[in-house]
């Protein structure tokens, strides 16, 4: 968790790490309205809705209106918050392996081999970074 808020706070300060999990999921699903947002993230809708509020006030979202319900709205990620999130990735990638580097040879190609897996599992992709 100290690796993904320092990540975050070096890039911005300003944006909490539920935050970022919503540029996240918009990074991997493309865009989506504020009721699916809520229920990814079970949290209420009026949460999900102050929270892209201040990401679209804050320039990393765009809003707009639902193509065939007027009583939704659809958020996407801006060219800032697709910039954000990759930054915040890469800087995230590199400190675990800064971190890995330091470990022991053997318990590294076991950590590796589970994080692997584990990114894999849920779907972010695959980092270029050797050991």
């Amino acid at each position: 968790m100290a690796i993904s808020a320092r990540s975050i706070a070096d890039i911005d300060d300003s944006i909490t790490i539920p935050q970022f999990r919503v540029l996240v999921i918009l990074s991997m699903r493309g865009p989506s309205n504020l009721s699916t947002l809520a229920g990814l993230l079970d949290v209420q809708p009026s949460t999900i809705g102050r929270m892209v509020e201040r990401l679209v006030t804050a320039g990393l979202l765009e809003r707009r209106p639902h193509p065939s319900s007027r009583r939704e709205l659809v958020v996407e990620l801006s060219a800032r918050g697709r910039k954000t999130v990759r930054t915040v990735t890469m800087r995230r990638r590199m400190e675990i392996a800064r971190v890995v580097e330091a470990m022991p040879a053997r318990q590294r190609q076991g950590l590796v081999d589970a994080l692997t897996a584990f990114t894999a599992a849920g779907g972010e992709p695959a980092a270029d970074i050797d050991f």
